[in-house]
């Protein structure tokens, strides 16, 4: 399960009390949700020139950490930043910074931090996987690192995963630049906008131009298959979670 502890479009103005915190605790072991990770605020942005919004951004991943860690969450999914047309390497810098002191004040908490491509809009860093690497590499304590690979994200990046191919082609260079292990999270979503568009925007599953063949591809490949996989398609119905969730089943081999 995949879930925001808190606004995703507003900064923090409240912590949860400690009795939610026992009966969020109590019920993720009820029902056994497992892995259970928390998607970082959209306001937050650890690549960013501005000095303060990026010392905001750090001080409040710390909090959502240290939250995540109450939350026995087991990952925290984060976007790389935006470097705002400073540059790439500019931003990657930031983002080394931004992390090593993160892990630094939360080294008590267990949660893995997980970097999730991006479809490359505007200035976001993330959209190929060298991006990925010079992070990882800059890191001092990378024990708690791993990846989220977002299947639409990767689409409209420019990567051909709709093609037989195009999936071996984007794992192969995942594996040459951080390892496949290091990929902990799949969000399978399909692609409303054409490859490379860079358009983030997401489609119902093989409704988009990733398509069914592409989709089953993805589900069921031998290196991937093993992972936990989190739909993040539209909801732009009632049953358009069970929908997709049904659709997804009927693929896997």
């Amino acid at each position: 399960m995949q879930i925001f502890s808190r606004n995703p479009q507003r900064w923090r103005d409240n912590f949860l009390k400690s009795q939610e915190i026992e009966e969020f605790n109590y019920r993720e072991e009820k029902y056994k949700l497992r892995p259970l990770c928390i998607h970082i605020p959209y306001l937050i942005n650890l690549a960013s020139p501005s000095q303060q919004l990026y010392h905001s951004s750090v001080e409040a991943y710390i909090e959502d950490v240290l939250e995540a860690h109450m939350l026995k969450a087991d990952y925290i999914v984060t976007h790389m930043g935006s470097h705002k047309k400073t540059s790439e390497e500019a931003g990657i810098a930031r983002l080394i910074r931004a992390l090593n002191r993160i892990i630094e004040k939360t080294s008590a908490a267990k949660v893995g931090i997980l970097l999730e491509n991006t479809s490359g809009s505007g200035s976001w860093l993330g959209y190929k996987f060298i991006h990925q690497k010079m992070i990882i590499d800059g890191i001092k304590k990378k024990e708690r690192l791993g990846l989220c690979l977002d299947t639409a994200h990767a689409y409209l990046a420019g990567y051909d995963i709709a093609t037989k191919e195009g999936l071996e082609a984007m794992l192969g260079e995942i594996d040459f630049y951080v390892g496949l292990d290091m990929v902990k999270l799949i969000h399978l979503n399909d692609a409303r906008d054409k490859l490379g568009s860079r358009h983030d925007r997401h489609q119902h599953i093989g409704k988009g131009y990733i398509g069914v063949e592409g989709m089953r591809r993805i589900i069921n490949h031998k290196k991937l298959r093993g992972l936990p996989f989190i739909l993040e398609t539209p909801k732009d119905t009632q049953e358009a979670d069970k929908m997709n969730l049904d659709f997804v089943r009927a693929l896997r081999n």
